[in-house]
């Protein structure tokens, strides 16, 4: 397979996996007597309401930034690796180049994957919120 077709290839599973990892996850309740009593459509509503209330008072979830921090460090320890293991057998540049589009490209997947995982602060805003609603939250899916 040559170079062109390799990228092309890694860009696409990269574009896809990013696709995939942007859907927000939302808590799920647990059917207690308030969430009977007041039935899904509004339990949703409220749940809606608690995660804008949460981006409004500055707990952000900042998945975007976070997956470009650790892909720009996997990058340059990848870069690094590859130049040292590079200088020993003489292509130090072809090496670090080699390491930091590997180590890069691996750091990105994991972070993708990752990221539908809502911050801490911004999950315990959320689960407060909904708790003085007269709700229980059991997860987040």
């Amino acid at each position: 397979m040559s170079p062109y077709r390799t990228t092309l290839y890694i860009l696409i599973v990269m574009i896809f996996l990013m696709m995939v990892a942007c859907a927000q996850k939302r808590p799920v309740l647990y059917p207690n007597y308030h969430l009977q009593q007041v039935g899904q459509s509004v339990a949703q509503a409220d749940i809606d309401d608690c995660i804008q209330k949460a981006r409004n008072y500055g707990a952000q979830e900042n998945t975007g930034e976070r997956i470009a921090k650790k892909t720009a460090e996997g990058a340059a320890v990848g870069g690094a690796a590859g130049g040292a293991a590079g200088a020993v057998a003489g292509r130090s540049g072809r090496s670090a180049g080699a390491g930091a589009a590997g180590a890069g490209a691996g750091t990105l997947t994991r972070e993708v994957i990752r990221s539908g995982d809502p911050d801490p602060i911004f999950r315990r805003f959320v689960e407060k919120c909904l708790r003085k609603k007269g709700y229980e939250t059991i997860g987040w899916r």
